[in-house]
């Protein structure tokens, strides 16, 4: 399976959406991209050669990062607070 199922989904967005059903939200898009990031991670240690995924893989990290420097300038505590669930090293 290439990405992370259903019922996951939901229940990442239940946990960090402001409202009921905000998949939209930084703190939801960063912690779904944590979660797939994860995913991909593990494909990729049995699958050493896989580079177009690899690829996939780079740009998400660029991505949830680029997420993390616009919430950490626009809600620093959410930040914080984000970055401690998630378990992220920044």
């Amino acid at each position: 399976m290439a990405t992370i199922s259903k019922e996951q989904k939901e229940a990442i967005i239940a946990k960090y959406g402001k409202v009921d059903g905000d998949s939209g939200s930084t703190a939801v898009q960063i912690a779904l991209l944590t979660a797939r990031i994860q995913h991909l991670s593990k494909h990729l240690q049995t699958h050493r050669k896989d580079f177009h995924s690899q690829r996939g893989l780079l740009q998400m990290v660029g991505k949830r990062k680029r997420l993390q420097n616009y919430l950490s300038k626009t809600d620093y505590e959410a930040y914080k607070e984000l970055i401690k669930s998630l378990g992220l090293r920044r």
